[in-house]
């Protein structure tokens, strides 16, 4: 049985399942934006680019584990696949409880790399399984759905986070100048240890959901199947005969570089600009609300009155006026710039990734996982940005945004259309 032949109730069970699955993704994912500043005090970091190594840690992970991803959903199927994920990602969170006891940022970037590698196999399973789990035309809005969970996940982590890992920090970051090494190095050590409680509990929770997921009644996806179905895949034999694939690939790297620079870089930024960390904190926050607003949004109006690709048109356009805006607005004016991109990057991710995976039928697993792959423009732009920073400043360094942005609209108009019937 194929997931877009299921009774109503099946898809119901099905949406709600990778719903809770897309909440623990943006859960996981969008503290990192709390992560970078907490950890750069707590654990004594010299520059702005290494605070960064944290999303790069984090996102690289998708790069390296999305092919072997790939290769486990293969064999094991989707459902399977997804439980490992968790399994694999309560290993990482659990990590960061030695780490926090001994306030070792590489360990911290360990455990960061394997929650990466869980959420790889995760997403290399959960997102294809939303797109072909209904008409490929209205894919977009059921991935809205599930953005809606996975930033409000956000949200509220952001709010978590931030009052437990930030709560004081100012004080403490000028009581800390003043103090000698040994009431220094207890004063971090307490710092650290904020997280420890919150990381076991993720742990506890993932492993719970793991099991959840592989008793629960979530079918597979036989995609091998509807390749029969699929006038555009007959007679194809190598993922290499879907250009429109790789360019999607490439606006997958530039959206995530993007959406993670305006999530993650945005607390640091405010901080630059002389904002307090007790305010500047709420900032991830704010990003990620106007992306819940985009993405109801594109539940109501995906497709009966906006196609994908039009909502990628207007979303990229949106991001070119806001990265301006950021660039050339002083203090709050700019961060609100950077705040207003998560409405802009809302329906870019939803609008890309059924583009880029139809027609690819038996293909699907493998177009899904170099899908995945351009995740690592959230390993890498955001490090350029850090290096830009230190060098041209924090505010200048979001140029790197337009060449992103317009990018994505050349996806858009054209380059979903490359090489396809």
């Amino acid at each position: 049985m194929t997931t877009n032949h299921q009774s109503p109730a099946q898809y119901r069970i099905s949406i709600t399942i990778i719903g809770i699955l897309f909440f623990i993704f943006g859960f996981v994912t969008w503290v990192n934006g709390t992560l970078i500043p907490y950890l750069k005090i707590a654990c004594e970091l010299e520059s702005e680019f290494q605070s960064f190594l944290v999303v790069t840690a984090f996102f690289i992970a998708y790069t390296v584990m999305a092919i072997p991803s790939s290769i486990v959903l293969s064999r094991v199927g989707y459902k399977k696949g997804m439980s490992l994920g968790l399994f694999i990602m309560a290993a990482g969170a659990g990590l960061f409880i030695p780490a926090a006891q001994s306030r070792d940022f590489n360990m911290f970037l360990g455990g960061l790399f394997i929650i990466g590698t869980g959420l790889a196999l995760l997403q290399t399973a959960s997102n294809p399984y939303v797109s072909i789990i209904g008409p490929i035309e209205s894919a977009a809005s059921r991935i809205s759905i599930m953005g809606i969970s996975n930033k409000f996940a956000g949200i509220i982590a952001g709010l978590i986070f931030g009052a437990i890992a930030l709560s004081d920090v100012d004080g403490l970051e000028a009581r800390l100048a003043t103090m000698d090494a040994a009431t220094k190095a207890a004063e971090l050590d307490a710092l650290a240890a904020r997280v420890i409680n919150p990381y076991i509990i993720i742990t506890v929770v993932l492993v719970i959901l793991g099991i959840g997921v592989l008793f629960s009644p979530l079918p597979d996806i036989n995609d091998e199947a509807d390749d029969t179905t699929s006038s555009e895949s007959n007679g194809k034999t190598s993922i290499f005969q879907f250009p429109h694939l790789f360019l999607g690939v490439l606006a997958i790297f530039c959206y995530v570089g993007v959406e993670v620079m305006a999530g993650d870089t945005i607390i640091s930024y405010g901080k630059a600009l002389g904002i307090e960390l007790s305010t500047a904190r709420y900032f991830t926050s704010a990003t990620l609300t106007f992306m819940v607003l985009g993405y109801i949004v594109g539940v109501f109006a995906i497709p009966k009155y906006l196609s994908q690709e039009m909502a990628l048109k207007v979303t990229a356009i949106m991001g070119v006026v806001f990265t301006i805006a950021a660039v050339l607005l002083p203090g709050y004016y700019s961060v609100a710039s950077i705040a207003l991109l998560g409405l802009a990057n809302s329906l870019i991710w939803p609008a890309i990734f059924p583009l880029g995976i139809e027609g690819l039928g038996k293909f699907t697993k493998t177009g899904s996982a170099l899908l995945i792959m351009g995740i690592a423009g959230g390993a890498i732009l955001p490090l350029v940005y850090g290096k830009l920073a230190e060098i041209i400043g924090n505010q200048q360094a979001y140029l790197l945004m337009l060449p992103c942005y317009i990018y994505i609209l050349y996806f858009a108009i054209k380059g979903h259309r490359v090489g396809r019937a």
